[in-house]
């Protein structure tokens, strides 16, 4: 084995992983039981690859309105995290239909924001995201095994913008680990925490 991977050149992404991540990746990640296992295989990828920041799993616990319901409101539960005392574990959000929303659970398209300006237009709990000293988010839609999306892997980081292969390093993650995500959705609400 080469001491990096690359994408081909056909889809290049900017990616490269080094050995260890793709072992962790490729062999350890497939191996996990559950979410909390799956979730901090990938965290630690996470934080060799980019760095330090904040990762977290948004579980959708209502229907997807249909794309013309203006009213409708999305429940998300927070079913892993990085930073259990910021963002805890059952934590539950109501979103409105916005465009981020509708990017992320009606077009099933990754939200990437970069800077504070960008979080704050976006997120409501922005003061909390700049005191963790977070300054870039991206949002990668997890799919049912029929297209639909039923769950959000949120990264965030300390840099106002994304390294290259970023983005597409947190869309492979979210795709390693959308099957103990979809299994986690099946297992039902957890019990109800704070934000």
């Amino acid at each position: 084995m080469s001491e990096h991977a690359t994408f081909p050149d056909s889809v290049d992404c900017g990616l490269t992983l080094a050995a260890p991540a793709c072992a962790m990746l490729l062999a350890d990640l497939p191996r996990a039981r559950g979410l909390d296992a799956a979730m901090e295989i990938a965290d630690a990828a996470r934080r060799a690859l980019i760095g330090p920041g904040l990762l977290t799993v948004n579980l959708l616990r209502s229907p997807l309105p249909a794309a013309g319901d203006a009213d409708a409101t999305l429940v998300l539960q927070r079913a892993w995290t990085s930073d259990p005392v910021a963002y805890p574990v059952a934590g539950r959000k109501r979103k409105a239909l916005t465009p981020w929303t509708r990017k992320l659970f009606l077009h099933r398209e990754p939200f990437i924001g970069e800077g504070r300006d960008a979080l704050e237009a976006v997120f409501d709990d922005h003061a909390l995201i700049a005191a963790l000293g977070l300054q870039a988010v991206i949002n990668v839609p997890v799919f049912d095994g029929q297209g639909g999306c039923i769950a959000t892997f949120n990264l965030l980081g300390t840099e106002p913008r994304w390294a290259p292969g970023a983005v597409a390093l947190a869309r492979l993650l979210a795709a390693l680990c959308s099957p103990a995500i979809a299994q986690a959705v099946m297992m039902g609400p957890l019990p109800a925490a704070g934000r």
